[in-house]
């Protein structure tokens, strides 16, 4: 068996990679920095250190490294005969790797099996995006692709913080994970990857990993910011932050119990087994880390307007939602290019167009005038101070 994995930072090789050399496949890391993959391919292993509850050290070895931009021919051979491929590069640069994957699955043989693809990504559905990508780079029917190639969502949690120096290529992990992964489309022949959990019906579980690992790892990174704190367990440690993130949290688990049907005991555990993880110690995550890249954090279909809108639709006003996206508005990290750019579009539009180019939400949305209204306070505050 044979996996090959875009991206071989931090979550690439302590996560995904991890779990599939675990499971056997001859693991094949692919990236574009030189430097990184110079390293992997020079290296005979590394190790991942899972810190927190039953501590553990694990080994990742006998792996190939391929630069995806220098070696691309190289990296396609490998994917021809591959059983899985799967990514960890980020949502935007999925159609990065479509021509690649698209030209690979072209050349596999008919008789082999469907090549299975997986992104593993911080995004609702992102293998359908990487799908949508590969189908308009193939050349060839999609008659002829739908059989060459399954595409499976999947739902992947796991908190990868920003690695001590001198590290090498030791990846410092949390020791909790999940990896679900939409069994349908594999036609009851999923692959066999021991930690992974297979569902019918995905959606539900990516809902609930975004709106409650994402929405409240940013709401502590914000109010975390505002108190003037550097790590998020140091921010879970100051009560009054602490209290808001699980407002925030209490309004994503009402969403979630009525939208998908979540029992509101099983949610409430789930939710305290997060906050928990944020309280973690052993992690150096800091506050600007997980806060970085704030516009796409408050854009349609993220962590906070996203359920914020849903709740707004159904008669909710969601209250502790506004407030960490009030706090977003406030964040600052000065090497984040989206918070010179959230700050331009702050200082350069009205409230109302601010409200839109910032939320993708119209006008006629119940929760338009709400986010209107903080904007304009915080552009108000900003000229004020």
């Amino acid at each position: 068996m044979k996996a090959v994995h875009f991206g071989a930072g931090n979550i690439g090789r302590g996560f995904v990679g991890l779990l599939l050399h675990e499971a056997g496949y001859e693991l094949v890391f692919a990236d574009v920095a030189d430097a990184l993959i110079d390293q992997l391919a020079s290296t005979p292993g590394y190790d991942v250190h899972e810190v927190g509850d039953e501590p553990a050290v694990k080994t990742v070895d006998n792996y190939r490294a391929l630069n995806s931009r220098s070696q691309e021919e190289d990296v396609i051979a490998e994917i021809a005969t591959a059983d899985i491929v799967t990514t960890a590069v980020g949502p935007n640069v999925l159609r990065f790797l479509a021509p690649v994957i698209a030209r690979a699955i072209a050349r596999r043989s008919e008789d082999q099996a469907p090549l299975q693809v997986m992104a593993c990504e911080n995004a609702i559905n992102a293998t359908d995006i990487l799908r949508g990508e590969i189908e308009q780079a193939y050349d060839g029917a999609a008659s002829d692709l739908a059989t060459r190639a399954v595409f499976a969502n999947t739902a992947v949690d796991r908190i990868v913080p920003n690695q001590a120096a001198g590290q090498g290529l030791d990846v410092t992990v949390e020791t909790f994970f999940e990896w679900v992964i939409d069994r349908t489309p594999f036609g009851g022949h999923p692959p066999e990857i021991p930690g992974a959990t297979y569902v019918d019906d995905l959606e539900p579980y990516i809902e609930r990993k975004l709106f409650t690992v994402n929405t409240g790892h940013a709401a502590a990174a914000y109010f975390g910011s505002e108190a003037g704190v550097e790590k998020i367990a140091d921010a879970m440690a100051d009560d009054a932050v602490a209290a808001r993130v699980r407002a925030v949290l209490e309004e994503t688990k009402q969403l979630l119990v009525a939208k998908h049907g979540f029992d509101p005991a099983e949610q409430e555990a789930y939710v305290q087994k997060i906050l928990r993880r944020f309280t973690n110690q052993h992690l150096p995550d800091t506050v600007v880390r997980v806060g970085r890249a704030p516009l796409r954090k408050l854009s349609r279909r993220e962590r906070f307007v996203g359920p914020a809108a849903e709740l707004a639709e159904r008669g909710t006003h969601p209250a502790a939602l506004l407030e960490a996206m009030r706090a977003a508005l406030s964040f600052s990290a000065p090497d984040d290019p989206e918070v010179a750019a959230l700050a331009e579009i702050l200082a350069s539009q009205d409230p109302d167009t601010a409200t839109a180019s910032i939320t993708g939400l119209g006008a006629e949305h119940p929760l338009f005038g709400a986010v209107r209204d903080l904007i304009a306070g915080h552009v108000a505050g900003s000229r004020a101070g």
